[in-house]
């Protein structure tokens, strides 16, 4: 196991210094460029040279991207042209309220995806199985924006019952609690489906399986045969999937940021690339890269820890 680890973090590192001069290369290949884009398109020629003479952008394009990087590992993710302010003054506090969202989120939503597509591979074919199923179907094909329109205009504009916008202000007219209702709620019913078809049908697969049969010509309960058999065999193929939901959690939520207006890591990442931050937006597309290849290593230790084949192979 300690070589397999080993072995993702080197694909770890190597993956995150490609996406890095990738990420560099997209916004810096052209000086011209880059300075339009902090001047703006308005600028004098005058200017823009004078800026790339200040910022050093006419030295070559890889002198640049070490110096860059350099800074980046020391822990300077340089200044953002949008906020006016450096980076990790930004970024760290969007990322915490994207953490907050994600984390309520996902408590929710596991329990509730394991829960239902147990309950539906149980018994495959029953009318609780059909119901669910399709439920997750319907859930899962309506986009986050749609179903915040549809959620806001029942709970906000119909009754009243919850705010429109999770600006996460202490002092406004709402608590943060019930402002986070509506964007958690968004995030779990998109979510929900698709983890719960995966668990069914890996339920469904488990109770086909000759040691199913075994237990129950036994006479072991039905309880018994799913809670000491089945549960454990059916959970190994949709752990892998429900970790990998902590990347679309985390860097994935732009459209419910944006509909509700909370400050997170996914609405700073929509504006910084709408305002050409550059900055901002290659912190944040490295930050997003860790997270995606950080989850995926996890799911595999986590499927070797519940696969004795594979942990010993």
């Amino acid at each position: 196991m300690l070589a397999f680890f080993l072995k993702r973090l080197a694909s770890l590192v190597f993956t995150m210094l490609v996406v890095s001069a990738l990420v560099f290369a997209a916004f810096e290949f052209t000086p011209g460029q880059m300075a339009t884009k902090i001047l703006g398109p308005f600028s004098t020629q005058d200017q823009r040279d004078r800026l790339m003479e200040e910022l050093g952008l006419h030295r070559p394009v890889w002198e640049r991207y070490f110096e860059w990087l350099g800074n980046v590992l020391s822990g300077d993710l340089g200044y953002s042209t949008l906020y006016k302010l450096p980076v990790n003054d930004i970024i760290w506090d969007r990322l915490g309220n994207t953490l907050t969202l994600a984390a309520i989120a996902f408590a929710v939503m596991v329990p509730l995806s394991v829960l239902f597509g147990i309950s539906a591979g149980m018994r495959e074919g029953s009318k609780l199985d059909r119901t669910i199923s399709v439920a997750s179907i319907v859930t899962t094909s309506v986009p986050e924006f749609a179903s915040g329109v549809f959620l806001a205009s029942i709970f906000v504009i119909g009754l009243g019952w919850l705010p429109g916008t999770a600006t996460l202000e202490a002092g406004a007219r709402w608590p943060i609690a019930a402002q986070l209702v509506l964007p958690v709620t968004v995030i779990v019913l998109y979510d929900l489906g698709y983890v719960v078809r995966m668990v069914r049908a890996s339920m469904v697969e488990v109770m086909t399986r000759p040691y199913i049969r075994t237990a129950i010509l036994k006479g072991l309960t039905f309880r018994d045969v799913i809670l000491k058999h089945a549960l454990r065999n059916a959970m190994i193929a949709p752990f892998t999937v429900i970790l990998l939901q902590i990347n679309y959690m985390i860097t994935g939520v732009v459209v419910v940021e944006a509909v509700f207006a909370y400050p997170g890591f996914g609405r700073m990442l929509l504006d910084s690339a709408l305002s050409q931050d550059v900055a901002t937006v290659q912190a944040a597309s490295l930050f997003a890269v860790l997270v995606s290849v950080s989850t995926q290593i996890a799911g595999d230790l986590g499927y070797m820890m519940l696969n004795p084949r594979i942990r010993f192979s």
